[in-house]
């Protein structure tokens, strides 16, 4: 994949940090499922080359992503308009899979939210390791606009983000949530004029460190409330392990005692 501008999903190798764009920026972005199987090609284009230690998620135009695409669902009178009409299929097929490879990737991701995240796409964006917003941003749970529940995982990640009583009302009001409001709560990381900048900037940061050891982390906080203290315990010391296995444990402890910047590899 490269930088076609007709595509929906757009990709651009920016030395060892990829950049992934929602491109549909006269429908804010909103997801067809064609713009999923674009999504997980770019995300398949930057797993496969090892020089890339990082991503950026970002939207075209004026918004990030206005979740689901609902002229592709099928409210065509008829004996099975509720079959066709059925939300479910699109999110086992599309949406949960989009999510899961966003937590799955072998490298950080940081979301730099430049506008409107409605419904699914704040999901996505919170799916995210880190998210960095512009001040007109905001954060929509529209769900319960259109009689339904936040998906793609916005009610397992607002809850772990927000704590119930946030989270439930902003789910139930379908309120919007200014990136301000969104940072002092501890929805997201921070706010900047510039987002795309300042992710590309974190995430060449992120791209110099050891990227098993950040996407070990990632895994090990994101089942943390799963498990008990004691459970946790056994987690750290199995992923230490591994990890002590690796190069850039090696060279990060050399680096300390010989006083210099380590050298990570990412391996």
């Amino acid at each position: 994949m490269t930088q076609d501008p007709t595509l929906s999903v757009t990709f651009e190798k920016r030395g060892a940090v990829a950049l992934v764009t929602l491109n549909r920026p006269q429908a804010l972005n909103s997801f067809t499922r064609q713009m999923h199987h674009d999504l997980w090609a770019a995300f398949d284009q930057a797993e496969a080359d090892p020089e890339i230690r990082a991503m950026v998620l970002t939207g075209a135009g004026r918004g990030f992503c206005a979740g689901a695409d609902l002229s592709e669902f099928d409210f065509t009178p008829g004996p099975d308009m509720v079959k066709r009409a059925d939300p479910g299929p699109i999110i086992d097929q599309a949406f949960n899979p989009s999510t899961r490879r966003i937590q799955a990737l072998r490298m950080p991701v940081v979301a730099a939210v430049n506008g409107v995240a409605a419904g699914a796409g704040a999901s996505i964006a919170m799916a995210c390791d880190i998210v960095i917003a512009a001040p007109q941003a905001s954060f929509i749970q529209a769900f319960s606009k259109i009689g339904l529940i936040p998906d793609a995982g916005s009610s397992w990640l607002l809850v772990e983000r927000l704590g119930l009583p946030r989270a439930l009302a902003l789910a139930m009001t379908g309120d919007k949530l200014m990136a301000e409001q969104a940072k002092a709560w501890g929805m997201i990381w921070d706010v900047s004029e510039d987002p795309l900048a300042t992710a590309i900037a974190l995430a060449e940061k992120l791209a110099t460190m050891p990227t098993k050891a950040l996407v070990a982390t990632r895994k090990l906080m994101a089942g943390a409330h799963t498990r008990s203290l004691s459970e946790q315990l056994d987690q750290e010391r199995d992923a230490q392990s591994a990890l002590g296995k690796s190069h850039d444990y090696f060279e990060g402890v050399k680096a300390f005692l010989e006083k210099r910047p380590a050298n990570f590899k990412g391996e």
